[in-house]
Parts: structure tokens; C-alpha cells; sequence
């Protein structure tokens, strides 16, 4: 084991550059309502939304192989067998999961989709252990699920609740989109043992993010006022998905499943947090109930990482 490895499988680092990553993803939260502002982009424009998600996700992809193409001194390539991986990936990670996510987020409230979409913690871990067998399921990594889910749940509830009524176009698309998601990243884990993650990454974001364009121009959506700030914006978003998911993916290539997935309950609570900095929600999220759930979510970090290691130690 070389000290790269060695340094990407430390408890410190891995919760430091996972923390990254959830705080980029959280980002993109208010990010898209801002980028929607700018690109006058309207709630009920799916088309628009695409062809705005596909034109971000192409710039993620040439920002992602040009950086990692730095890095290595070479332009970075997939070998020939690579290419089924990169297809696999593209269609889980960005197409399936994102149009699946956009229908179903125009069907539900935004309560209930952040609530789903923090499932995919759960899913990844049940993929990864039953499905896969990369790892045991064992009952610390349920009971700290279940405290980084009741976070999820408790930060996103407010005067109205969650309301009762579901539907497939709504919730049913928005599990299977997080669904979707959770396998892709299991899939990162399994093709990062033969593929660069930076590399795999990269490509999969240009070509998944072809398709969406080209599904969202067929469906007429188009992207207006290239203003300097709307352009600034898109090129941040591109670079939230470039450096998240290529850290993600380095992460799963030498951690357990669990051990990276759980950090994923963060998404959510950065999402409410930046929120109400860059959309003046600031009533919304610094509360009582906002800091009791960042406790649950770091209980169950602790629990499931707790459970990882004494599992180990006995090995």
C-alpha cells in the first residue's frame, strides 16, 4: 500500500474531503434556484431545466479531464474497454437520475424530494453490502442511518409537514431517481478497481450531459441571457460536479461504501444552511430544530464510522 493509498483510507481525511464534497453539493442547491433567476428560467420549464442541467454537466465533464489531464501530464483517455463502464456510469450517475429527479421534483414538494433524495445513503449501503457483498451490513450501520436520516427528515419539516398525498410522477420518481444514484455509486466503487475515477468521471459527465442537452433542445427548452454572472454561475456549477464527484470517487476507490456514503446525510444540512446565506432564508435554518438536526446527522457519521472500524479491528 502506497501513501497515497494510505492517506485516502485515514478516518481525518476521508471525513475532510467528503465534508468537501457535501458542502459543493450543498451549494448546488441554491445555486440552480439562482441560475434559474439569471437564465429566466420558469418553475414549470422542464425543457429549459434540462437543456440548463445538460449544459452544466458537459462543462463538468471537459473541466474534469482537463484538470485531471494537468495533474497526470497527459491527456487523459479511457482504455478501450473502459467505454461500457463510462456508458453504465453516464446513465445511472447523470441522464436516468437527473430526468427521473426533474420530473418528479415538478410533481412534489421540495420538503419531501430533499427527504428521499437522502435515502440514497441507506440504498448505496444496501447495494454495496447485499447486493455486491463489499462489505457486512451490520447493526451500527443501520442505527447510524437511521440517526443521519432522522436529521435529514427533522431539518426539512416545518409548520405544514410533510403532507400525506404521494404519487408516482412525484415521490415515486423521486426515489427512483435516488435509487439510480445509489447505484451508480456502488458501480464507482466496482470500476474504480480498472478505471482512473477521475477518468471515468470526466467522460461520463460530457456524454451524459450530450444527451440531456439534446433531449432538452428536442423538448424546445433553450437557455437565454448569457449575462456575466449567469455565466459565472454556470461555470461554478460545472466546477461543484468536476471536483465533487471526481473526490467522491477517489474516496470509494479505496474506502468501504459505507464508510464514505454515510457523509452523504451532510447534502441535505449544507443545502438549508447555504440556503438561507445566498437566498436570505436565514429563518428557515439557524434554529434550534437546524442544530438538533446537524447533531443527529454527525451521530450517525460517528456511529456508522465507529461500527466500520471495530469491524475491522477484529479482522
Amino acid at each position: 500500500m502506497n501513501n497515497k493509498e494510505t492517506f485516502l483510507q485515514k478516518g481525518w481525511s476521508v471525513a475532510l474531503l467528503a465534508m468537501v464534497c457535501c458542502f459543493l453539493w450543498g451549494s448546488a442547491f441554491p445555486c440552480i434556484k439562482i441560475g434559474y433567476r439569471l437564465f429566466h428560467i420558469a418553475a414549470d420549464d422542464m425543457a429549459s431545466q434540462i437543456v440548463f442541467a445538460g449544459t452544466r454537466f458537459i462543462l463538468a465533464g471537459i473541466f474534469t479531464i482537463f484538470i485531471g489531464s494537468l495533474f497526470r501530464k497527459k491527456i487523459l483517455v479511457p482504455a478501450k474497454n473502459s467505454w461500457g463502464m463510462v456508458v453504465k456510469l453516464c446513465m445511472a450517475q447523470t441522464v436516468i437520475q437527473y430526468l427521473l429527479f426533474y420530473i418528479g421534483l415538478a410533481n412534489t414538494s421540495g420538503v419531501k424530494a430533499s427527504i428521499i433524495e437522502a435515502s440514497n445513503v441507506f440504498l448505496a449501503i444496501l447495494i454495496s453490502a447485499c447486493i455486491f457483498h463489499y462489505e457486512k451490513l451490520g447493526i451500527g450501520k443501520i442505527i447510524g442511518c437511521i440517526f443521519g436520516f432522522g436529521g435529514v427528515v427533522l431539518i426539512n419539516l416545518n409548520d405544514a409537514g410533510l403532507g400525506s398525498s404521494m404519487t408516482f410522477l412525484g415521490e415515486g420518481f423521486i426515489f427512483l431517481s435516488t435509487l439510480s444514484y445509489a447505484f451508480s455509486s456502488v458501480l464507482i466503487k466496482s470500476y474504480g478497481r480498472y478505471e482512473n475515477p477521475v477518468i471515468l468521471s470526466g467522460y461520463q459527465f460530457t456524454l451524459g450531459g450530450m444527451i440531456m442537452l439534446v433531449i432538452g433542445l428536442v423538448m424546445g427548452g433553450r437557455l437565454h441571457d448569457f449575462t456575466f454572472h449567469a455565466t459565472l454561475l454556470l461555470l461554478y456549477m460545472a466546477l461543484i460536479s468536476a471536483v465533487a464527484y471526481s473526490l467522491w470517487g477517489i474516496l470509494l476507490k479505496y474506502n468501504p461504501v459505507s464508510k464514505v456514503a454515510v457523509y452523504g446525510f451532510m447534502n441535505p444540512v449544507f443545502g438549508v444552511i447555504l440556503s438561507a446565506v445566498l437566498l436570505k432564508e436565514q429563518n428557515q435554518a439557524f434554529t434550534i430544530q437546524g442544530l438538533i438536526s446537524l447533531i443527529l446527522v454527525c451521530i450517525g457519521i460517528y456511529v456508522v464510522n465507529k461500527d466500520f472500524y471495530r469491524y475491522h479491528k477484529k479482522q
